[in-house]
């Protein structure tokens, strides 16, 4: 049963205490009770403070242990509120407004819990994309991160899938990907698409040879065609629309090209949700994913070696 707090309201009333946040995790990490993370036991008792003990082998572990929330020092309240925040906010969340929100003292505080979150918005093993799905590629870019007005050369390639849902979208996927060959095409489609659906794209070679591959694909040269891309593959095109608008708009376009498969990642959970009834939902699917996905340091999301100075600077790029 999906257990969520509906409005503001029910998430103050809900959340108001650690040992409240603690049982909520509790629950989403092990809905048919207490697994050991290493010997399977089912059954434990109190362990010393918040750990819980296996009556098996002895292993204490706590239910942050593993999860995003892995060896944080600040309340769990805290990180409640910044998941409800963001998943509330319509437009998406900007580490700027988190900071705000949330009084946090340092900027990278909020800026690393957003990428952690993030890392949490892709749920493992996700159903694929069904019936006919438009696919086409789009550059984007945008500022460096911390680098406000300079502007850089390169673009980022990302390639979409748009589930054709009547006149309407359904389901989308997103990916970076180095270049438009098939080698990086194809494996984007075969892992987002199920086989025997049919996939419809523009003449581009690059999708040659999906017929091999279990679909059916349908091809629609724009060369030569009085009706622009937007009016021959118009799900995807607008998807891509709307993308570019969310990273100027939310991230003033301030998306390095190292970080953009994350963003991409965000956009999709958003998107995929957008019909949802309630937002509460949003931050029950995050914290349901939150608990599932292994932590993640400042470092490791920045690729800095721990002891050692960064001194290469990533490529960014401009949203166009």
């Amino acid at each position: 049963m999906e257990d969520y707090p509906r409005n503001l309201s029910e998430f103050d009333t809900r959340f108001a205490s650690e040992e409240a946040c603690r049982k909520y995790l509790f629950n989403l990490r092990w809905p048919d009770g207490f697994c050991c993370p290493r010997c399977g036991g089912k059954k434990s008792w109190p362990g010393r403070g918040v750990l819980q003990e296996c009556a098996g082998c002895g292993y204490q572990s706590s239910v942050t242990a593993g999860t995003i929330f892995q060896d944080t020092r600040t309340p769990l309240r805290l990180w409640f509120q910044a998941m409800w925040w963001m998943t509330t906010q319509k437009n998406g969340a900007s580490a700027l407004g988190l900071q705000r929100v949330l009084g946090l003292k340092q900027y990278q505080t909020a800026w690393t819990w957003l990428h952690k979150l993030r890392r949490a918005m892709v749920r493992p093993g996700r159903d694929l994309l069904t019936g006919r799905v438009e696919v086409d590629e789009c550059y984007v870019g945008g500022l460096e991160e911390g680098l406000r007005g300079r502007l850089i050369e390169s673009k980022a390639l990302v390639v979409v899938a748009a589930q054709e849902d009547g006149r309407g979208i359904g389901r989308i996927r997103l990916r970076l990907i180095a270049d438009a060959s098939a080698e990086s095409l194809h494996p984007f489609i075969q892992e987002s698409v199920a086989p025997g659906s049919v996939i419809h794209t523009d003449g581009w070679r690059g999708y040659s040879g999906l017929e091999t591959k279990g679909y059916v694909h349908q091809t629609t040269v724009l060369k030569g065609k009085k009706e622009s891309a937007s009016d021959l593959l118009p799900r995807v095109h607008r998807v891509i629309s709307l993308l570019k608008r969310w990273l100027m708009g939310t991230h003033q376009g301030a998306v390095s090209h190292k970080h953009l498969e994350y963003y991409l990642d965000e956009f999709t959970f958003r998107f995929n949700r957008r019909k949802s009834a309630s937002r509460g939902k949003l931050f029950y699917r995050l914290a349901q994913q939150a608990v599932a996905v292994e932590p993640s340091t400042y470092d490791a999301i920045v690729g800095r070696t721990p002891g050692k100075l960064k001194t290469a600077k990533p490529q960014a790029v401009v949203a166009t």
